[in-house]
C-alpha cells in the first residue's frame, strides 16, 4: 500500500501546530487587509484579525496561489505516493475548482475532494481521511467514501450583528437597520454548497434555541439510526463559547462535543460574537 499525505486548508480550523501533531499539511488561506497580504495562522493571528475587523479595515478573502499549492504537492510527492487534498467547499470559494484543475497534471496522484465542507465539518473530513489511511484504504477508496458522504453534515450559525452580512450583500442596509432595532438574530445554515438563511428570531436566546432544535431534528430524522459527530464553533469570547458548549451538552446529552473557533474565511462574513453547532454522520466504509 502506497503512502498517502493528507492536505487541507486553514478553513478547516486546523492550526499549523495541530497539523504537525496530526501528521497532516495545512495550506494557509490568504487575506488582504487594507490591500496588504496576510496568511492565516502564519502572519495573521485570530486576535489581530478581529482587532482589524473591529477597526472597519477593508478585509477580503482570497485563495492559495496555484504556485503555492503545486509547490506543496510536489514536495509531498517526493516523500509520499499520493495526496488527498481536502479544500473548503467549492460553493464558498474558487480554491477547490483551482485545485481540481491543477490536479489534472499529476497523473492521478493527487485526489482533490470537493465534499462541500468548511470549518468543523471540513476538519471532520480530515479526521475521517486520516482514520481511513490508518485502516489501509487506498487513496481512491478514501476519495470515494468522502464524496459519497459529502452532504451528510449540517452547520447552523447565529450572528451577534447584521453589520458584516450587510457588508457582504447578504442583508440590505434597511434590513440591517430594522434588525438592529428589533434585535433580530438570523440563524444561517451550511448544508452542502452555500451559506443560506434558515430562520429569523428575536434575541440571542431564541437563536440558540432554534439552532439546538434544528440540530436535534437532524440527528433524530436525517441521521436516524446513524452515529454522528457533534461539534460547535464560535467567534464570541472563550467564556461565552464555554457556556454555549455546556448548554449543548445539557440539551443534547450523550455526545463528546468538539469545539473550535470558526475559520477566518467564515468569520470575515459574519463578524465577532457568533456561535455555531454542527453535526456530521460518521463515515461508513
Amino acid at each position: 500500500m502506497g503512502r498517502i499525505a493528507i492536505v487541507t486548508d486553514s478553513n478547516s480550523g486546523i492550526t499549523q501546530s495541530q497539523a504537525k501533531e496530526m501528521g497532516i499539511y495545512v495550506l494557509p488561506m490568504p487575506f488582504y487587509i487594507n490591500g496588504e497580504l496576510y496568511y492565516e495562522d502564519i502572519t495573521l493571528a485570530q486576535e489581530e484579525f478581529y482587532q482589524r475587523l473591529a477597526e472597519d479595515a477593508d478585509i477580503s478573502t482570497s485563495q492559495p496561489a496555484p504556485g503555492d499549492v503545486m509547490e506543496l504537492w510536489d514536495k509531498l510527492l517526493g516523500e509520499y505516493d499520493e495526496v488527498i487534498h481536502i479544500p473548503m467547499s467549492s460553493g464558498l470559494s474558487s480554491s477547490c475548482e483551482t485545485a481540481l484543475m491543477l490536479a489534472k497534471d499529476y497523473d492521478g496522484r493527487v485526489h482533490v475532494i470537493d465534499n462541500q465542507r468548511i470549518s468543523i465539518t471540513q476538519r471532520q473530513s480530515v479526521l475521517d481521511a486520516l482514520e481511513m489511511v490508518e485502516k489501509g484504504l487506498s487513496a481512491q477508496e478514501i476519495e470515494e467514501v468522502l464524496m459519497r458522504e459529502k452532504l451528510e453534515a449540517s452547520i447552523y450559525i447565529t450572528v451577534d450583528t447584521l453589520k458584516y452580512l450587510k457588508k457582504g450583500g447578504r442583508v440590505t442596509a434597511a434590513g440591517a437597520a430594522l434588525g438592529a432595532v428589533l434585535n433580530i438574530k438570523p440563524v444561517l445554515q451550511i448544508q452542502g454548497e452555500k451559506l443560506d438563511a434558515f430562520a429569523k428570531v428575536r434575541g440571542f436566546k431564541a437563536a440558540k434555541k432554534t439552532m439546538i432544535e434544528a440540530i436535534t431534528k437532524d440527528i433524530k430524522e436525517r441521521f436516524a439510526g446513524k452515529e454522528i459527530h457533534l461539534c460547535a464553533a464560535y467567534t464570541c469570547s472563550d467564556e461565552e463559547a464555554a457556556a454555549w458548549k455546556k448548554e449543548l451538552e445539557e440539551k443534547i446529552p450523550g455526545y463528546e462535543i468538539h469545539m473550535d473557533r470558526l475559520s477566518l474565511s467564515v468569520s470575515c462574513h459574519i463578524g465577532p460574537g457568533s456561535m455555531a453547532v454542527a453535526c456530521s454522520k460518521k463515515v461508513e466504509y
